[in-house]
């Protein structure tokens, strides 16, 4: 039997041996689709392929991508555990065609890749085809020889895919496994595929996409003029057939996991069968958190990082339902290495970091969850005796931000206890934060306004205003350049003209200015024409932003400050080059502090994050605990040692997987092509710093001129920040510091190199004044104290004091309570002051008066209520706080009155 890698690695040997280049999985993190929160297809990483925006090497692709399927209509969460094939990270087995081959090669591979590749047996494979396309019909029965009545004609529902409301689409064809009739379900004695019903007896194993057409936005579909096909075959569903497992968990990619979990434990074959939902929720999620963060996701309350900790929480839950008392997803997470690491290399290669945020995280989530599962245990029981069945949104979200309860784990357990969540409260409670589904936020208009360029950068082609790869793009060569304005755009039209004062976007044929990309800001400058090189420029355009709304075009962004411009005019793009410079020394400066991050705390350090601006870097890393003072000093010495080496920096170019096997960096989620730009600093041989980039750099470290770190904090869960500055703002940082140095040292009297000293002695006095001070406080105050004791009042017999005193604090308030019950043995009191322009106020009630119906807690509440406040506590001491204390003498007057009112009641 074939193993679940032999099953992959099959998969992508067969399709090479057709022709197809072997391309790796793209990260989780999807890189060129913002639309979309992970990566939940193996198309992904092609669309720009298929949209005609992107050119490949090849026009024949296999890979074997990751994928996760957690939001919007792919949300298969609820469905993972109590079903047998639903997943949250699967693997996506595809064949891809751009412009190259169609329908009849794409239905030949996929017949013997199953047949000859895999051994299914062909009677026990059904084909479905669109109701209309006698094309794939064909080509299945007479040139692959299958029974017509085993292809079924489907309509637009099953059979028919689109990339949107807009663009390419197509029919599909899809191919089933018939586990046999033994297996049905549904009860239908003309039981079938046809029926498209959920019977279990059918699995659909793969979908062959043809992208035959372009659909407008009337609806109207024309064919495209390069077709191409995109199939999709999860592998846990193809292993299933092949290992012939009617569940995907007792196949070999999760027993692994289910027989560690099971050891772990120590259960027995009929304790596993017991708690089968939460061994099979430990391993789909335990693959999928190790992938995640793998690809740089880290746990959050936003977007991924809120899919990863609701995953990661869920998973830990379930643990806990099986038996688990202490963090066991650690454990987990290495059953993935061993079994997936030869194939993703870069789990083994982040495997402490990665072993460390899971640590980490479940961990946080123990120290919360038996408070936070005793909250909604009594919440729960609450409903239930008042006969309600369902639990607030208010009160879904408390648990959420309050106690790390994600919303779809108090769904879970109240559905376990027959309740429901009011959803619409707790969305509605998350205002202000980001969905789970990031697509909310790109509206169809981005879509059109994607089309417009893509269509603009098309006709500019076809006219010959710029080449086959679009605009002339040299960031890194020149900061200026002459070159040819091709197009104006305002307001998202293309207009002939651009007057003195209008906001417009400018398109030249070619252009030297940077882009926004990779965390560097993108460049600003001027583009000017002259009609006379002797005379002024005849129009001028201030650039503050340059952008790439689609691959091979550049628009520049800014106002018309003089003239008239017009396309065919001859025109100068000039970069700032002052501040390119400042930007330039900031993003060398990035790399040299990565590489001393990794060298000074360890290999485990990632980039996560990053902005290269004008006047400062910020660079973000994965990192378990904050730095210490010395860590810091020590990669701030080593970044300027190198500075002032002056190591040349030189950018390469090599393949992805040379420039990775020479050492190169590259980041999580970003995306790469076959060709990639290597910028090394320092020696050919053993460089040192060497990473994947695409953005602008000094010729020499030394042009940074000075580097120095600013701050160090944390960001999120594993997740560090530094903020750094370098040459003429770091000179400028260092000028100002010394300036306040020099005045303080005057104002002190002392050297500059004698401050700290100085000061530290002056704290020194300064806090013995204090204590001096606070002593003799305390003795006014006990001075007051006896001065207080003759307006004791007797209410019931009770000792009863209430009065408004010089106190500096709550704490001394507390004291003169103290005081007053040593005093005096039984009584009640309640002590006023201003502090800080606010009444506070403590109430005390001796032990010996509880059963008598005395709480200073309640108490201290009323009298707070007269002073614009609130407060509470324990029923022998309380305290509480308002906002006039103006009603302060007159609000304390009232307690014994209420004192009274507590004893009738």
């Amino acid at each position: 039997m074939m193993t679940s890698a032999e099953i992959r690695q099959a998969f992508l040997n067969y399709f090479k041996k057709q022709g197809h280049a072997i391309v790796s999985s793209s990260s989780l993190i999807p890189g060129n689709d913002p639309t979309l929160l992970f990566t939940n297809a193996g198309m992904v990483q092609f669309k720009d392929a298929f949209l005609g925006l992107e050119k490949r090497e090849y026009t024949r692709a296999t890979t074997s991508q990751k994928c996760m399927r957690v939001s919007g209509k792919h949300n298969d969460l609820e469905n993972v555990g109590p079903s047998p094939r639903h997943h949250t990270f699967f693997e996506m087995l595809g064949n891809f065609s751009f412009g190259d081959y169609f329908k009849r090669e794409a239905i030949r591979y996929a017949y013997e890749c199953l047949t000859q590749i895999y051994g299914l047996d062909p009677d026990q494979l059904y084909y479905t085809v669109h109701t209309d396309d006698d094309e794939a019909f064909g080509y299945w029965v007479d040139d692959m020889q299958v029974d017509p009545e085993r292809v079924y004609r489907m309509g637009d529902k099953t059979n028919f895919w689109m990339m949107g409301d807009t663009g390419p689409c197509g029919p599909t064809s899809e191919l089933h496994y018939d586990w046999g009739p033994e297996f049905c379900t549904c009860g239908q004695p003309d039981c079938s595929v046809a029926l498209d019903n959920g019977c279990e007896r059918w699995l659909e194993i793969w979908n062959l996409v043809f992208m035959q057409f372009n659909q407008a936005a009337d609806g109207s579909r024309t064919p495209l003029p390069k077709p191409g096909v995109d199939t999709g075959m999860g592998l846990e569903r193809i292993v299933s057939v092949v290992q012939n497992k009617r569940s995907n968990y007792e196949t070999d990619l999760f027993t692994p996991i289910m027989d560690r979990v099971q050891e772990l434990l120590g259960h027995s074959d009929a304790e596993r069968e017991k708690y089968l939902v939460s061994y099979r929720v430990i391993a789909d999620h335990g693959r999928a958190v190790t992938f995640m963060i793998g690809d740089g996701v880290m746990p959050g309350n936003e977007g991924r990082r809120y899919v990863l900790r609701l995953i990661l929480r869920r998973a830990a839950r379930h643990g806990r339902m099986a038996g688990f008392s202490n963090p066991f997803l650690a454990e987990i997470a290495r059953v993935v290495f061993k079994e997936m690491g030869a194939h993703y290399a870069e789990l083994k290669a982040r495997q402490e970091f990665i072993l460390n945020v899971i640590a980490q995280e479940e961990e946080r989530f123990y120290q919360t969850y038996e408070f936070g599962l005793k909250l909604l245990t009594d919440l729960m029981d609450n409903l239930k005796g008042r006969d309600e069945s369902v639990i607030s949104g208010p009160d879904a979200f408390k648990l959420h931000a309050t106690y790390g309860f994600p919303f779809e784990l108090t769904r879970d357990i109240a559905l376990e206890h027959g309740l429901l969540v009011d959803e619409a409260g707790f969305r509605h409670e998350m205002t202000g934060h980001e969905k789970i589904s990031a697509s909310d936020q790109f509206k169809a208009a981005g879509e059109e306004k994607l089309a417009f360029y893509a269509n603009l950068l098309e006709k500019m082609k076809t006219d010959g205003q710029v080449g086959a790869a679009g605009v002339k793009h040299s960031p890194y060569d020149h900061m200026e350049t002459e070159s040819q304005l091709v197009s104006i755009i305002r307001d998202g039209q293309v207009v002939q003209s651009a007057r003195e004062g209008e906001l417009v976007e400018l398109v030249l044929a070619a252009t030297p200015f940077y882009v926004e990309a990779g965390g560097q800001i993108g460049d600003t400058g001027l583009i000017v024409h002259f009609d006379d090189p002797d005379s002024p420029p005849a129009w001028e355009f201030q650039v503050t932003d340059s952008q790439k709304p689609v691959t091979g075009l550049i628009v520049h962004v800014g106002q018309m400050t003089t003239g008239v411009a017009r396309p065919g005019d001859e025109a100068q793009a000039i970069v700032d080059l002052e501040r390119r410079w400042d930007i330039m020394r900031n993003h060398t400066a990035t790399h040299l502090l990565h590489s001393e991050l990794r060298r000074v705390l360890g290999e485990h350090v990632q980039q996560a994050g990053s902005l290269v601006a004008v006047d400062r870097l910020r660079f973000d890393f994965t990192h378990p605990g904050m730095l210490t003072q010395e860590e810091l000093l020590t990669i701030e010495s080593s970044v300027n040692d190198a500075i002032l080496v002056n190591h040349p920096i030189r950018p390469e170019y090599h393949t992805y997987k040379e420039a990775v096997a020479a050492g190169a960096i590259a980041l999580f989620g970003e995306k790469y092509g076959d060709a990639v730009r290597v910028v090394k600093i320092g020696d050919e041989d053993a460089p040192f710093s060497q990473e994947l980039c695409g953005g602008t750099h000094v010729h020499y470290t030394g042009d940074i001129g000075f580097f120095h770190i600013v701050s160090e904090g944390s960001v999120a869960a594993g997740v560090r920040r530094i903020e750094a500055v370098t040459g003429r703002y770091a000179y400028q940082l260092v000028q100002n510091r010394m300036a306040t140095l020099d005045a303080t040292a005057a104002f002190l009297g002392c050297a500059p190199d004698e401050v700290d000293r100085k000061v530290l002695n002056l704290m020194g006095q300064l806090q013995n004044m204090e204590k001096a001070v606070e002593k003799l406080q305390r003795q006014l105050a006990r001075q007051d104290f006896e001065r207080l004791l003759s307006r004791v009042q007797e209410v019931s017999g009770i000792n009863v004091l209430s009065a408004q005193v010089e106190a500096t604090s709550v704490a001394m308030l507390r004291e003169m309570s103290d005081w007053f019950r040593d005093r005096l043995g039984s009584g009640v009191i309640v002590l006023g002051a201003v502090l800080s322009g606010k009444p506070s106020l403590v109430a005390a009630v001796t032990p010996d008066l509880l059963n008598q119906g005395l709480h200073a807690g309640t108490l201290v509440k009323a009298v707070a209520q007269e002073v614009g406040g609130g407060g509470g506590g324990k029923p022998t001491l309380a305290q509480a706080g308002g906002r006039d204390a103006s009603r302060l003498t007159e609000a304390l007057s009232h307690v014994p009155g209420l004192v009274e009112q507590s004893l009738k009641r």
